[in-house]
């Protein structure tokens, strides 16, 4: 407006206040219409849209969070829609605005073990304060890695397209990754073997007395498969004395820090991976075991409260209107 007073012109306005013409025509036009006053405040306007009523916006949230009148597991944001007569857009913003995603699930297991807090305490003793003299193993098997090979080569990664392979595959074999985490290094020791029996275990665990040095005394971690616990396995234990089970509570496998090498191996070397044989399989395993342990290998640092794990369990029994076992 200053500029306008003084007699500049509106491409001169345009080129000293990197402004459009609309708005110079605009703000000129304010000034004309309601003087000085005008140009103190923003000029507010009509939404160009009017909003959705409270009512509407709270049967959209009732029914989301309601039994679904139709046969499906989720509401769809055009299911939602089409019965609210809503924009699907509309519905997706409600949805937003209240934190809902009824397309998302969480998975979950709460133990029934009855020695659950006692068991938890007992392997996170061994996480966070391992014995003096000892080695600390977290011990499980990864069962029935499948040796997958595509019916046709994939092309390779490039710029604007991302690396192909075929949908449909052949199954050339399996193999059991048996492996023993050691805590205090991060370092796995892996066997692969045909099957996943109580024998091929008792084979493992006699590689790894080989290999552990002796006069150290090992506490091994596991979960509560059979094979770990019968009468054979209990005889090993026994002709072997410095060997120690601690077993995790039923439906708690996550307390097994292996679980975390067999993830990344499933995520990077697995997944996407293509195996003419089953000899090809277990090569790149133990390939990747290798070479984690000698870039990767870390020790395993247990960082969670037992005290709060357990009173997470129980708030989960009681919103499932369980009571609690512990």
């Amino acid at each position: 407006m200053l500029l306008s007073a003084d007699g500049l012109g509106t491409s001169a306005i345009v080129r000293a206040t990197a402004k459009s013409k609309k708005t110079v025509w605009r703000w000129q036009a304010r000034f004309a219409e309601a003087g000085v006053a005008g140009l103190l405040v923003d000029k507010t306007r009509p939404p160009g849209k009017a909003p959705v009523a409270a009512d509407k916006v709270a049967e959209v949230v009732r029914l989301t969070q309601a039994p679904l009148p139709h046969e499906a597991t989720h509401w769809t944001a055009r299911a939602m829609a089409k019965v609210a007569g809503l924009a699907v857009s509309t519905v997706q913003k409600i949805w937003r605005a209240h934190g809902l995603a009824p397309h998302r699930w969480r998975v979950f297991k709460l133990s029934k073990d009855p020695a659950f807090a006692e068991k938890l305490h007992d392997i996170a003793g061994l996480y966070v304060s391992p014995p003096m003299h000892a080695v600390v193993l977290s011990v499980d098997e990864k069962s029935q890695i499948q040796a997958l090979d595509r019916t046709q080569p994939g092309l390779p990664l490039k710029k604007g397209r991302g690396a192909t392979m075929t949908h449909d595959y052949k199954r050339n074999g399996t193999t059991t990754l048996f492996a023993a985490l050691n805590v205090l290094t991060g370092e796995v020791f892996g066997r692969n073997m045909a099957r996943h029996r109580h024998q091929e275990f008792i084979r493992f665990l006699n590689a790894l007395e080989r290999k552990i040095p002796a006069g150290k005394v090992v506490h091994a971690i596991l979960d509560n498969v059979s094979s770990h616990k019968t009468p054979e396995v209990q005889r090993w234990l026994a002709r072997h004395p410095r060997w120690t089970f601690h077993f995790t509570p039923t439906s708690s496998s996550w307390l097994n820090a292996v679980e975390g090498f067999f993830a990344k191996l499933t995520r990077r070397r697995l997944k996407h991976g293509v195996f003419h044989s089953v000899v090809d399989l277990q090569a790149a395993i133990n390939r990747f075991i290798a070479e984690h342990n000698e870039t990767e290998a870390k020790p395993f640092i247990w960082r969670a409260d037992p005290d709060q794990i357990i009173a997470a369990r129980n708030r989960g029994f009681l919103a499932l209107g369980q009571s609690t076992i512990s």
